[in-house]
């Protein structure tokens, strides 16, 4: 296959991929993160201790990250034509993939916020803050730059879950590097959706590193 004729296919692959990943991680955050708060709030010690909604939370979460994502995939197939209509495509894999990296990020959120230093909750409590205040005021931004750090985590191991999605009806660069390059035995092909991914990868890394040290930056000089 000459360039001209990959370029398109490449192009296709990777816009398709930066659609799944970010709109799976726009999801995710939005169900992992109030899941890791209510596991540290729950938890034994925490300002809404219940031990049964906590393990209940926690044996949930941990069957969801314990599953491959392959097989994951697949099981969901029939909740995600329910949601979307369809269980192939880009935004079909948007389920999945948030299914299966909510659980992963709810943990980060809860390592995340139990490293917040319990005497700055105290001293809102003293104050008379509520629990949403605590959660708003003390815990998440304090816990801000490892959350960041977590988003990033989240985000490639999203690209690596959309690569196994296109052996399953997903598109985008996974998609393409078995249909365009193992299928017919190009090489080149393989090579450069590899090489394509691990850009993408960098580029996350490189971004949510410097993110991360601008926040601890500024989180030091507030303080």
């Amino acid at each position: 296959m000459t360039w001209s004729e990959m370029q398109p296919l490449l192009t296709q692959g990777t816009v398709d991929t930066l659609y799944m990943v970010l709109w799976s991680a726009l999801v995710t955050v939005a169900g992992g993160l109030p899941l890791g708060v209510l596991l540290v709030l729950t938890d034994k010690g925490g300002l809404l201790q219940n031990t049964v909604v906590n393990k209940v939370v926690g044996v949930i979460v941990n069957i969801g990250r314990s599953l491959p994502f392959i097989i994951l995939l697949i099981a969901l197939i029939p909740f995600t034509t329910w949601v979307v209509g369809t269980f192939i495509g880009p935004t079909a894999m948007i389920v999945p993939l948030a299914v299966g990296a909510i659980p992963f990020f709810a943990r980060l959120v809860e390592t995340a916020i139990r490293e917040v230093d319990h005497g700055l909750v105290e001293a809102v409590q003293s104050m008379g803050g509520s629990i949403p205040t605590i959660v708003r005021k003390v815990l998440l931004p304090q816990a801000l730059p490892s959350l960041v750090s977590g988003v990033t985590t989240t985000l490639i191991v999203l690209i690596g879950y959309s690569a196994m999605a296109g052996a399953v009806g997903g598109e985008g660069l996974g998609s393409q590097a078995i249909t365009n390059g193992f299928q017919r035995f190009d090489n080149r092909f393989m090579l450069v959706t590899v090489a394509l991914l691990v850009v993408i990868v960098t580029v996350i890394q490189v971004i949510g590193d410097i993110a991360v040290r601008l926040l601890a930056r500024r989180g030091r000089t507030a303080s």
